[in-house]
């Protein structure tokens, strides 16, 4: 079978060139198989039928109506840790700009007469010494892809580093230096860094995580940087601390206006992926997510379906995303039965309230599959079934 993907937005050559030497048509369709985009919003788009699966190209996914896509069974890929490095190093490029006043000087310099510019740079130049950041405490909130790089980085350059998440996976904590310290109460980050930056998912529950009540909670040297997403702190708490001193700086990859111009503040206009790398490294893996799972229905790196991973050996697919109640894996067992169709293997994965089955077929037709497909899409606890074809085999 040929896929047809949609793209909206400059997706990185490397990326689509992957799809199209895979066989795929990348085109503007009204009905395609698949959707690959940045930061383009489909919250306002209607998805039609076709749209089996949309990649993103980067981790956030708050362009994307997450719920919507669930109730008609499209899978939403993200790409975590594809932009990691990039990040990581903007953050650590920040910290080292908060301590010394680097593009100050680099602006007052260009404004100096030539034929002074020796005194006059001994005489100014104490106005843009700074401190170091060896010694001070960096407090990070959230130890995933990014998160997990700067803490390790910044005890490279002399930093004490308190790590602070509850959900801190295995692959992660392999990664992170021993010398870096978890701590299990925020109020220990609050207290005690002179630094803090944020690295965990906007959701509902994290909207305006940082607050007045944590702002308070800071000591008044703090730098606080934002290079996960702007709604997690709150704004006009934030303006205030930084006005009145509760705070000494914060630092944002997200500008809204009404964080322009004000003191203590500092904007950057979203730069935190966007180096050439990071954007080869995204679309890439964006690609490589969409095709594995249109050709295997394989889940990997989905934000609202379960990961599920079974090897293919069989001709015959079946993928069923259906409601997560009792019997279903005995309801479509029983249909496949009836056919008289062993099954050579099975799997299934829950999220939340749905969950997502893989049944592959042992040696059978092309139509007694597909009649098995529409008999399993007649049970109303289903949400979309699809039948894929070994082309390995």
């Amino acid at each position: 079978m040929t896929y047809t993907v949609k793209t909206y937005n400059q997706i990185a050559p490397e990326g689509l060139n992957f799809l199209k030497q895979a066989g795929y048509i990348v085109e503007d369709s009204d009905h395609p198989d698949a959707i690959l985009l940045r930061s383009h919003s489909l919250h306002q788009q209607k998805l039609t039928d076709s749209v089996l699966a949309i990649g993103r190209a980067g981790a956030g996914t708050n362009n994307i109506p997450i719920d919507t896509c669930t109730s008609q069974g499209i899978a939403v890929f993200n790409t975590p840790g594809a932009n990691a490095n990039a990040v990581k190093e903007l953050v650590l490029a920040n910290l080292l700009l908060a301590v010394r006043p680097i593009l100050k000087g680099t602006e007052w310099i260009n404004h100096l007469d030539s034929h002074a510019i020796s005194s006059e740079v001994e005489i100014n130049k104490k106005q843009f010494a700074g401190t170091e950041l060896e010694g001070k405490t960096l407090g990070v909130i959230g130890l995933g892809a990014i998160g997990s790089r700067v803490a390790n980085d910044a005890y490279q350059i002399g930093m004490n580093v308190l790590g602070y998440d509850p959900h801190v996976s295995i692959d992660t904590a392999w990664k992170m230096s021993r010398r870096v310290q978890r701590v299990l109460d925020l109020q220990d980050i609050f207290s005690e860094a002179d630094f803090i930056t944020i690295h965990i998912p906007l959701l509902p529950e994290t909207k305006h995580f940082i607050g007045k009540k944590e702002l308070s909670k800071m000591k008044p040297n703090t730098v606080l940087l934002n290079f996960s997403r702007g709604e997690l702190v709150d704004n006009p708490a934030v303006l205030k601390a930084a006005a009145n001193g509760g705070i000494a700086k914060y630092i944002t990859d997200f500008p809204v206006e009404e964080l322009l111009h004000q003191p203590n503040i500092t904007l950057l206009p979203h730069l935190g992926a966007s180096t050439e790398e990071a954007e080869i490294n995204c679309a890439k893996s964006a690609a490589r997510t969409l095709q594995y799972y249109l050709e295997t229905g394989n889940i990997r790196h989905s934000v609202n379906l379960p990961t599920v991973d079974m090897t293919f050996n069989s001709p015959y697919r079946i993928s069923v995303l259906h409601q997560n109640i009792p019997n279903m894996i005995g309801a479509i067992s029983q249909l496949v039965a009836q056919k008289n169709i062993n099954i050579h293997n099975l799997t299934n994965r829950s999220r939340g309230e749905v969950a997502y089955t893989l049944v592959d077929l042992d040696e059978t037709a092309l139509d007694m599959a597909q009649s098995i497909v529409s008999d399993i899409q007649q049970n109303s606890a289903v949400i979309r079934t699809r039948l894929i074809t070994n082309t390995k085999i």
